[in-house]
């Protein structure tokens, strides 16, 4: 489980790709990489991967063909920065609400808005998932646990802080980016429970 506060911003080094498989080389921040384990989870960009291997301050990791076509992982290339979080651990505070690290589905950036020390981004998702998206609701986008904004059909937008964007990639992103969407459980949850009996949720 994570905890969708980013812990800090790695870099890939490197992508080698066999059929159906590729492995990240991805350089962790000096002394994030220490005392991680073979087998240890930790989120990329909200896409829960497990450590294959150490050397220094990278970690390596495999994702599969379903994973590279359902996140966008399959479109990353080396120099790209990415958000990461560690497992959370027993006893650790739950800064943001808690995460699987299994991505939904994706969105697109759509606008940008940065007037003085604020940042408003706009995303658009898939229609069918748009049914889990409310105002003031969670949300993890690139593994960031974030507060929902507007909602207009299936376009939302969040707001972020300079520390927010000092502390993550979303200050790097433009219109047409695509970020990783993970819907926060308890709300698909809530969500489904009343669709089946027969409360759905009426159109925007």
């Amino acid at each position: 489980m994570f905890t969708g506060i980013v812990q800090g911003i790695a870099i890939v080094d490197e992508i080698s790709a066999v059929p159906g498989l590729s492995t990240f080389s991805i350089r962790f921040p000096e002394n994030q990489a220490h005392n991680v384990t073979i087998g240890a989870s930790v989120s990329i960009d909200g896409t829960c991967l497990t450590v294959t291997r150490q050397e220094g301050q990278n970690l390596y990791f495999d994702a599969m063909q379903e994973t590279l076509r359902l996140t966008t992982l399959g479109k990353l290339k080396p120099g790209d920065r990415i958000n990461f979080e560690r497992a959370a651990r027993i006893g650790d505070e739950i800064g943001g609400h808690l995460l699987s690290g299994h991505v939904h589905t994706t969105a697109d950036i759509v606008a940008i808005d940065r007037p003085e020390n604020n940042c408003t981004i706009e995303f658009e998702v898939p229609q069918a998932w748009a049914r889990y998206i409310f105002p003031k609701g969670y949300i993890a986008i690139n593994g960031a646990s974030l507060t929902i904004g507007d909602v207009n059909d299936n376009r939302f937008n969040v707001h972020l802080i300079p520390e927010t964007l000092r502390a993550t990639t979303f200050a790097d992103m433009t219109v047409g980016d695509r970020v990783n969407i993970e819907i926060d459980s308890q709300t698909q949850t809530i969500v489904d429970t009343l669709a089946r009996m027969g409360y759905d949720r009426p159109p925007s």
